[in-house]
């Protein structure tokens, strides 16, 4: 009986909780601190989350369709300094098209693997992050890049212009996300992505290409880490060869908060969104409280666990296992 009573429950949590929570800590920071809500507060965090953001944009579909993408740290580093590098070598305008190649050479080798090798994605990409780290230190000769004449090029546009008042990274992240919103909600490959993470030996004997798909979503991931490096590179106008080391955990941490199962076959773009959100007003509402940076680590984790939680409790139909 207690079981069947947590039902209700747990189906509310399911569908809703991360709205829930994203209110809750909302409303705790602003009562706590009135620059919380302030319009600049809010837009500087918005602004801040964007280039994360958008990387998790692309790890959703990765997860949705069972898999994982520990490589994007790496591959970030990678995009920013080669792009920066070909900045002065070939021009902006040949520079970023052959970035984004490079990358989504890099994203189609791991989907090859993963998805036609059909080898384990934790291990390939794991090993990814090693070797991108170790190529992208070779390509650099170990050095940091910047942008030697940075008063006469339009490539700051991407990290630090505006249209119509609107920085231009938080459009980026809303257009892009509201592209993939649609394309993984409202289309064929869409469903596809979601069978293909939910029963993969169902998928296939019903003729979704399993393999083909997960190509796809790495392609797709490695797309938005490139655009990522780019208004990474962007903004800072140089950058050393490590920005995106660690990355890689924050972008899966939201993703988990958003919603999105690491069994694969559940999650939407809408509320990885929500979990980016939440991460960067959860690390500034402590600052602004207070609290060292270091506190935003334990905190998180805490919430990640919540949230791994709540999704196996949801998939079974209670709280706890039976023992």
């Amino acid at each position: 009986m207690a079981n069947l009573a947590n039902k209700p429950i747990l189906t509310i949590l399911g569908k809703h909780g991360i709205l829930i929570a994203f209110v809750v800590f909302m409303v705790i920071f602003a009562l706590a601190n009135s620059r919380f809500v302030s319009i600049g507060n809010l837009e500087s965090v918005v602004r801040s989350s964007a280039i994360l953001g958008v990387m998790a944009l692309g790890v959703t579909f990765v997860v949705i369709s069972g898999n994982l993408d520990l490589s994007v740290g790496s591959m970030m580093s990678f995009a920013t300094i080669v792009v920066l590098d070909l900045h002065d070598q070939i021009g902006v305008t040949l520079a970023i098209p052959t970035m984004y190649l490079m990358v989504l050479a890099l994203g189609g080798f791991i989907g090859y693997l993963v998805g036609y090798l059909r080898l384990n994605s934790l291990i390939v990409t794991l090993g990814m992050l090693s070797a991108i780290h170790g190529l992208t230190l070779m390509y650099s000769g170990g050095k940091n890049m910047d942008i030697a004449d940075k008063s006469g090029t339009w490539f700051s546009f991407f990290g630090q212009g505006e249209v119509l008042g609107v920085p231009v990274p938080i459009l980026l992240f809303v257009l892009l996300a509201a592209f993939l919103g649609i394309l993984l909600a409202r289309t064929p490959f869409g469903r596809k992505v979601y069978a293909v993470g939910g029963n993969p030996t169902a998928a296939i004997f019903s003729g979704v290409p399993r393999a083909r798909t997960v190509f796809s979503c790495y392609l797709i991931s490695a797309f938005c880490v490139a655009t990522a490096g780019l208004m990474q590179a962007s903004r800072s106008m140089g950058s050393q060869n490590t920005v995106g080391q660690g990355l890689e955990l924050e972008v899966l941490a939201a993703v988990i908060l958003g919603g999105a199962s690491l069994l694969g076959g559940s999650g939407t773009i809408f509320k990885t969104v929500i979990g980016v959100l939440m991460l960067g007003f959860i690390q500034n509402g402590l600052l602004l409280m207070g609290y060292p940076f270091y506190v935003q680590f334990v905190i998180t984790w805490i919430i990640i666990i919540l949230a791994v939680w709540l999704d196996i409790a949801v998939k079974r139909g209670k709280f706890w296992a039976s023992i």
